[in-house]
């Protein structure tokens, strides 16, 4: 089931995806069983898709596929590497990239992200799909320039802009079948199967909730696959997941805007 976030020119509104149309939902906060539905419709042309979901946080994990620690030259993580991105940077989908005027070069990074549907601590990765609302795409925006500066992540992928998510929430998403794309102005640059994850979903919410409280709505962006590069003004990036559907963005340079 793809759960979407909307706006209809009024107000905004919860809505369950079926091929052209969006069911409205009555919305309890990212629930994992029940969806009932208004009886209302809209046609997906005729509204705005926002980000499919408001997080309190975005946890980010660098490293997280051996072919992109190989791709940069660095050893497997024994444990997972987290980072965080405010929630100033969300945008959903077909909302612009803007590229800061200050940044050299500012990169896309296809991935596979987390809602969570429960409020998590301390949960043990064979419980990690209890907690579960569903998946979305996402794109590690980082500018590439100031992580390698610094030596520290969190400044270089929390510019606003640099979390876009969507286009809705995947409920029944077989990660083991599943594939991943990054497309680069229609050429495809990262392609990947979740096979090659280090640390799995699981794994990931277990190691997370052992440190921090996670609430519902907020996302665990679970890394990169190899074919990371960077963005250009104007370049077209999508996100592609196999049995969620396609996010999209302009990168636009800051100075233009």
């Amino acid at each position: 089931m793809k759960i979407a976030r909307f706006f209809d020119g009024k107000m905004t509104r919860w809505g369950i995806v079926e091929d052209n149309e969006l069911l409205e939902m009555e919305w309890e906060e990212y629930m994992i069983t029940k969806y009932p539905t208004t009886g209302s419709t809209w046609r997906l042309s005729e509204v705005e898709l926002l980000p499919p979901c408001t997080p309190s946080k975005i946890i980010g994990i660098g490293l997280n596929y051996c072919s992109h620690a190989q791709e940069v030259n660095m050893e497997l993580p024994q444990e997972p590497i987290i980072f965080m991105k405010p929630t100033t940077a969300v945008i959903g989908s077909a909302a612009d990239i803007i590229i800061p005027a200050r940044c050299k070069r500012v990169d896309y990074e296809a991935e596979l992200g987390v809602v969570i549907g429960r409020k998590a601590k301390n949960v043990a990765a064979g419980e990690a799909n209890n907690y579960i609302c569903g998946y979305t795409c996402a794109n590690d925006v980082t500018a590439r320039d100031y992580q390698q500066k610094n030596g520290q992540w969190t400044y270089s992928k929390s510019f606003d802009t640099f979390a876009p998510i969507g286009p809705w929430i995947e409920t029944e998403l077989n990660i083991k079948e599943a594939g991943i794309k990054g497309i680069l102005n229609n050429e495809v640059v990262q392609k990947s199967s979740f096979s090659d994850l280090i640390f799995s979903v699981e794994e990931l919410l277990e190691y997370i909730s052992c440190c921090m409280t996670l609430l519902p709505g907020d996302v665990i962006m679970t890394g990169t696959p190899s074919g990371i590069g960077p963005l250009k003004d104007g370049d077209l990036f999508t996100v592609s997941i196999e049995g969620i559907g396609e996010l999209t963005n302009r990168a636009v340079l800051e100075e233009d805007k």
